[in-house]
């Protein structure tokens, strides 16, 4: 059961949020939607104690209405960050696991919002790293170290390309190198249901997109080959408890 005099909203509130998680679950309300939108989460990054407090009722009500899927989504992606309510994460972990199989249910509907979804569904399996930084890869970059070399090196996978390169701020990306997508039978892990579940709802472009950044790339520094996907993660991929 939940303590509310504990848990406190971006306005330091502590009976507003259970008051409009019961006006949502009776009448479904699109401003007490709003009104608790910008309660439980503050810009890009911050969550409160609220938020998290609300989690179960948020999951428990996404199998029929969109809004309290998106809200539970959104705050699970921030889940990595310092809000010291690790306790209350923890609390939630069965109604988690029923979440990951209610978004993989909807993922299969191939709905509107399939890129939310997708994210939301790494950030249920605690895969903050890549919920914060995939995107349809029309447009995406990654920058990280050279293993071998420590040069900063620009991976680029999207219409303008799919390469490695050096990234010069007055003529651009140059000296690029094309990516080594990995096949299918290589993947494994998270980029495997990564790839498998874009292929199965029919997103071949972001199964391509997936099948490079778990691929290959040479440095055009030193020429060494590195994985993409091993050296992001273990760059941007949170401490947890």
């Amino acid at each position: 059961m939940v303590d509310w005099t504990q848990m406190h909203d971006c306005y330091g509130d502590v009976d507003r949020v259970p008051a409009l998680l019961e006006r949502v679950e009776l009448l479904d309300d699109a401003e007490a939607w709003e009104e608790l939108g910008y309660r439980l989460v503050l810009e890009h990054d911050l969550v409160f104690p609220a938020g998290f407090a609300a989690l179960p009722c948020l999951m428990r009500l996404a199998s029929k209405s969109a809004r309290a899927r998106g809200l539970a989504g959104t705050i699970l992606r921030r889940a990595a960050g310092h809000h010291g309510c690790d306790d209350l994460l923890a609390d939630c972990a069965d109604a988690i696991a029923e979440f990951r199989t209610l978004l993989d249910r909807h993922l299969r509907s191939r709905p509107g919002d399939y890129l939310a979804t997708f994210l939301d569904s790494l950030a249920a399996k605690e895969e903050y790293h890549w919920s914060a930084a995939l995107g349809d890869f029309t447009d995406d970059f990654y920058h990280l170290a050279c293993p071998h070399c420590a040069e900063e090196v620009t991976i680029a996978i999207g219409d303008h390309g799919r390469y490695s390169a050096i990234r010069d701020w007055h003529l651009g990306d140059v000296d690029r190198r094309r990516l080594r997508p990995a096949s299918s039978e290589d993947l494994t892990g998270t980029g495997r249901w990564m790839h498998e579940t874009a292929l199965r709802d029919g997103r071949a472009a972001l199964a391509d997109g997936i099948a490079h950044l778990f691929g290959k790339a040479e440095c055009p520094h030193c020429a060494s080959v590195f994985d993409i996907a091993d050296e992001y993660a273990s760059a941007n991929r949170p401490v947890l408890p």
